[in-house]
């Protein structure tokens, strides 16, 4: 197949229609993005709030969360290390909700479906099965560390107390319909919550933790009992759990109604 041959003309020689013809079509592409971009920024600002930031921009999160759903797994484990590694001492991340010294007569508040709430003390956690877990712990303001912290899962917690199902029973992961769709904490004083979806809260790695380095927890880490969930930022692990409860509606989340994501899975 024989390419053609017909000369082209040098750049000085294009005819003056030609180059004002290219010049009218790039300044059109450009004001069609930049008032495509204009449009969509007064959209984005004149939308409503949703938790924090404006509709659209909460809309995108909740996508993320979506995808960040899929490849979820109990069999995926945050990788550990020798807790010979750990910070000594560990960092702390915020004192929202534990401003106030914790009180000689705290109890963790437990709500169940039909029945009374439980009311028990830190030797009831201290019953349960201990485990000890020296992950990367890591904050949503973009540090990370080693960090080694020990305590009861909770998903032991849930099954020993029959918690978090609508039947009473305890947690089956192989009955999903049985179980809420969330968990919520809360400080004592409630200046501090979130909320969890409840596959989190049963991943093996999720501790009620009252150790770190071996030793108790003190106030600055949530004395005497806090959340460790290491397949979720920092922002999730609530310190002085004061009260948590199981809901299929989105429990209030301290971070996400400031505008951040209410998902913040790793």
């Amino acid at each position: 197949m024989s390419q053609s041959t017909e000369p082209k003309l040098p750049e000085e020689d294009v005819p003056e229609s030609a180059t004002r013809r290219k010049t009218l079509i790039s300044f059109g592409v450009f004001a069609l993005a930049a008032a495509g971009s204009a449009g969509l920024y007064k959209y984005i600002g004149d939308s409503k709030n949703a938790m924090g930031v404006k509709r659209p921009l909460r809309l995108v999160l909740n996508e993320n969360e979506t995808v960040a759903k899929t490849y979820f797994s109990n069999a995926h484990l945050v990788p550990t290390f020798d807790p010979k590694q750990a910070a000594r001492p560990a960092r702390v991340n915020g004192y929202e909700g534990i401003k106030k010294p914790v009180t000689d007569d705290w109890q963790l508040q437990v709500d169940r479906a039909n029945a009374e709430p439980l009311l028990l003390s830190i030797d009831a956690i201290k019953a349960l099965p201990k485990h000890e877990i020296t992950y990367e712990f890591k904050c949503i303001e973009g540090w990370s560390q080693k960090q080694n912290w020990a305590g009861a899962r909770l998903s032991d917690f849930l099954a020993a107390y029959k918690l978090g199902t609508r039947s009473g029973n305890a947690p089956n992961p192989d009955q999903p319909d049985d179980l809420f769709k969330h968990v919520g904490m809360e400080t004592p004083d409630k200046g501090y919550y979130v909320g969890i979806d409840i596959e989190s809260a049963l991943h093996p790695q999720t501790l009620l933790a009252y150790e770190n380095n071996g030793q108790p927890i003190n106030a600055q880490h949530g004395a005497p009992l806090r959340l460790i969930i290491p397949v979720k930022y920092g922002v999730k692990n609530l310190k002085r759990i004061g009260r948590i409860f199981f809901s299929d509606e989105r429990p209030r989340d301290f971070w996400a109604e400031r505008g951040y994501d209410y998902y913040v899975g790793l």
